[in-house]
């Protein structure tokens, strides 16, 4: 198949993937599944791609692993966290703004659009699997990896720090800053961002896979200025007011040591 032909595969199977998603979410009453769907949206994709592409073997099934490792370890860790819990307090809002409009603009304003991100920033995940040259494992796929292990690394031990945090009722209405939270106030960002980073590495390595830059460009972005770091931390400083002395002191996302308060 040609990159193009490749290209509307996956944008078809992304479309149906979330329309599907889309309708049980109506059914449950409950858009905030989209987020237990993200990771393993990516496994998908890298799946199709796998599939459809002629790459060289090895780097296919290197970077299809990683891609499959940390959706499912997202995926699910989201959906042990949100478990009975309900609608997330975002889309509730969203619901309420929307009224009975709210069943059919969500599949725009949520599904849709969560879709066309992941279907874009998945694109390192493809050039990987497409180009066939070099056809030999490289050096960029070995420093790809690693990258990609240092942002895992962070965002799955940054969750569990929390989760663990967060378990303890003593810990009621604190701020998390021990563990990797003491370094930056998001581990699990940080590291979300890195190994899409190491994912570009990865393609990078091959003949034509440098145009994939924007992908870990766009996520790094979305994840500090649009759905994550800033989203969070407007809530947090509302809710918690230590929370302001924890911003004083820690870094917003690049890891680095504490600063001294005054």
């Amino acid at each position: 198949m040609s990159l193009f032909q490749i290209i509307g595969l996956s944008l078809a199977a992304v479309l149906a993937y979330m329309t599907a998603i889309w309708l049980v979410s109506l059914v449950l009453r409950n858009a905030s599944i989209v987020d237990v769907f993200w990771g393993l949206g990516f496994a998908l994709l890298a799946g199709v791609y796998f599939v459809a592409t002629d790459g060289f073997i090895g780097r296919k099934i290197l970077i299809t692993s990683l891609v499959a490792v940390w959706g499912l370890r997202l995926s699910l860790y989201i959906l042990w966290r949100n478990w009975g819990k309900g609608e997330d307090y975002r889309y509730r809002a969203f619901r309420e703004k929307a009224g009975e409009k709210f069943w059919w603009v969500s599949f725009f304003q949520v599904f849709l659009l969560q879709g066309v991100l992941l279907w874009l920033i998945s694109a390192p995940i493809l050039a990987a699997q497409f180009y066939d040259s070099p056809d030999e494992p490289t050096v960029t796929d070995v420093l790809g990896a690693l990258v990609w292990g240092v942002g895992f690394l962070f965002e799955a031990v940054g969750d569990w720090q929390l989760a663990g945090f967060k378990a303890d009722p003593a810990n009621k209405g604190k701020v998390m800053q021990s563990g990797l939270w003491r370094y930056t106030r998001h581990p699990n960002y940080f590291g979300d961002a890195t190994l899409w980073w190491g994912y570009f590495v990865i393609a990078a390595g091959t003949v034509d896979g440098l145009w994939t830059v924007f992908s870990p460009i766009l996520m790094t972005v979305l994840l500090m200025r649009v759905s994550g770091v800033a989203l969070l931390e407007r809530a947090q400083v509302q809710t918690k007011p230590q929370y302001r002395a924890y911003i004083e002191g820690t870094s917003a996302f690049l890891p680095w040591f504490p600063r001294r308060q005054t």
